[in-house]
C-alpha cells in the first residue's frame, strides 16, 4: 500500500480531504515556482554565459533572504490550513463523491500523481478494486454483498492515464457490463493513481490481485484482463512481476485484451522530453525545466512504454527499457485505432491521436522488441479516436467474438 493510501479511509476521500489536498498542492506549487524564479534570478544577476551549465546554489544577500522568507511563510500557511481542515473534516464529510469530482482527481493524479503519493497528499488515489464506483472489501462476505452474482469468470478492467473506473462507461456503453450480460463475466474495476511509475502500479496490482483471488466467494475458473491505454501496460507489468514472484493467480489467467495500449510508447511524451532538453541549453531558461519535469513518472513511462523498470536520467532519449514478452499460454489480443478511413494505405495512417497504430499492435522496427500477437488476434478500428475505443460498437463486437470463441474452445 502506498504512503498516501495508508492514511486514508477505505471509503475514499470526501470534501475535507479534497480541500486539504488542494491546499497542500497549492503550497507545493508556490514553493516550486519560488525556486524556479530564484534560479533564474541567480543566473541572470550572475551574468552566466548564454549557453552552458546554470549556476548552482541559492541566491545570495537580500534576494536570498526574500526567497527563503517566501518559502517559509508558504509552509507556515500550509501547515495552518492543513491543521484547520483536519479539525473540520467531520463537518465536511459527505456521501459518495460525484463523477465530476472523480474525473478531476483522476486527472490530477495522472499529471502529478507521483508527487501526491510522495507527499502523502489526501488527493492521491489509493489502489483499490471497485464496482459501481464503490470500493470492494477483500473478504468473501463483502464481495458477495457488493457484486451481483459473482461468478467463476473474473474480468478485471484497467483504465488509462488520467482516468478512473467510472469512465469505462462512455456514451451509455460499458465494455465490462456488456461482457457480463453476454458472456457471463463478473467485471471488477481497478482504480489507481496513474501518475506513479507503471512498474510500481504493476507490483502493487500483482499483490492485490492475489488477495482478490484468495477471497473470491467461489472457485474461479478464469481471469481476463482488459486494459485501455496505460491500463494495458499496468496489466503486463503485473503479470510479469507476479510470474517472477510465483503468485498463484497467474495460473488462472486465460486472456488479456489491450485497447490502444502504447506498448512501444507515445510520441507526445517524447516531444515533451526533447523540449526539456532544448530549454536546458541556456542557464537563463534551464530553471524552467522544472515545469516540464513536474509531469508525473507515469507520463514519462509512456515515452517508450516502460513497464518493469525505471528510467535513469541519462537515458531520457534512448529506449533502454527492460523488455517483457507477452505471457506464454495466455491468449493476448490487441486493438489499435486510427483516424484514417480504411481505404487509405497504412503508411499514411495517423494513429488514434495519442498512440500510433504500430505501438498499439506491439510492432517495433527491432524484431527482438516486437510483441508476438498472432495475426488473427490483432485488429484496427478505422475513423476512431483513442477514447472512442471505449464506446465503439465494432470494437466491442471484436472483443466479444474473440472471448466468446475462447470460452467455447475455438
Amino acid at each position: 500500500m502506498t504512503t498516501a493510501a495508508k492514511g486514508r479511509g477505505k471509503a475514499g476521500s470526501h470534501l475535507g480531504d479534497d480541500l486539504r489536498g488542494a491546499g497542500r498542492l497549492a503550497i507545493d506549487a508556490v514553493s516550486g515556482v519560488t525556486s524556479i524564479v530564484e534560479s533564474m534570478h541567480r543566473n541572470i544577476s550572475g551574468l552566466a554565459p548564454a549557453l552552458g551549465k546554470p549556476r548552482q546554489g541559492p541566491a545570495k544577500g537580500i534576494a536570498g533572504l526574500v526567497y527563503r522568507s517566501v518559502r517559509g511563510v508558504s509552509r507556515l500557511v500550509g501547515h495552518g490550513l492543513d491543521a484547520g481542515l483536519q479539525l473540520a473534516k467531520p463537518l465536511l464529510a459527505g456521501k459518495q463523491p460525484p463523477p465530476l469530482r472523480d474525473a478531476v482527481v483522476a486527472a490530477l493524479n495522472g499529471v502529478f500523481g507521483d508527487h501526491l503519493d510522495r507527499s502523502a497528499n489526501p488527493l492521491a488515489i489509493p489502489m483499490q478494486f471497485r464496482h459501481g464506483a464503490q470500493a470492494l472489501e477483500l473478504d468473501a462476505a463483502s464481495l458477495s454483498g457488493a457484486l451481483p452474482n459473482p461468478g467463476p469468470h473474473l474480468l478485471l478492467m484497467l483504465h488509462g492515464l488520467c482516468m478512473n473506473d467510472r469512465q469505462w462507461r462512455r456514451e451509455g456503453h460499458d465494455h465490462g457490463a456488456a461482457l457480463a450480460q453476454e458472456l457471463g463475466y463478473t467485471p471488477v474495476y481497478l482504480h489507481y493513481n496513474s501518475g506513479r511509475h507503471v512498474a510500481e502500479n504493476g507490483r502493487e496490482l500483482a499483490a492485490l490481485l492475489q488477495q482478490l483471488v484468495d477471497t473470491w466467494p467461489q472457485p474461479l475458473a478464469s481471469l481476463t484482463l482488459l486494459g485501455h491505454s496505460m491500463g494495458g501496460l499496468v496489466a503486463r507489468s503485473a503479470v510479469h512481476q507476479a510470474s517472477a514472484e510465483a503468485h498463484g493467480w497467474t495460473q488462472l489467467l486465460r486472456s488479456m485484451v489491450f485497447l490502444g495500449t502504447p506498448h512501444h510508447g507515445a510520441p507526445l511524451e517524447r516531444a515533451g522530453s526533447w523540449a526539456d532538453a532544448l530549454i536546458g541549453l541556456s542557464p537563463y531558461s534551464a530553471p524552467l525545466i522544472k515545469l516540464g519535469e513536474s509531469r508525473s513518472a507515469g507520463i514519462k513511462d509512456l515515452r517508450f512504454g516502460r513497464l518493469i523498470d525505471r528510467q535513469s536520467s541519462q537515458d531520457r532519449h534512448r529506449d533502454t527499457r527492460a523488455m517483457a514478452p507477452l505471457p506464454p499460454a495466455v491468449r493476448c489480443y490487441a486493438i489499435a485505432a486510427t483516424r484514417a478511413p480504411a481505404v487509405e494505405q497504412r503508411r499514411r495512417w495517423p494513429g488514434d491521436g495519442l498512440v500510433p497504430v504500430a505501438s498499439a499492435l506491439g510492432e517495433h522496427r527491432d524484431p527482438r522488441r516486437s510483441l508476438a500477437f498472432p495475426e488473427d488476434h490483432r485488429w484496427i478500428a478505422h475513423e476512431c479516436g483513442h477514447f472512442d475505443l471505449l464506446s465503439r460498437a465494432d470494437v466491442y463486437a471484436r472483443m466479444r467474438d474473440w472471448l466468446a470463441a475462447e470460452r467455447s474452445g475455438g
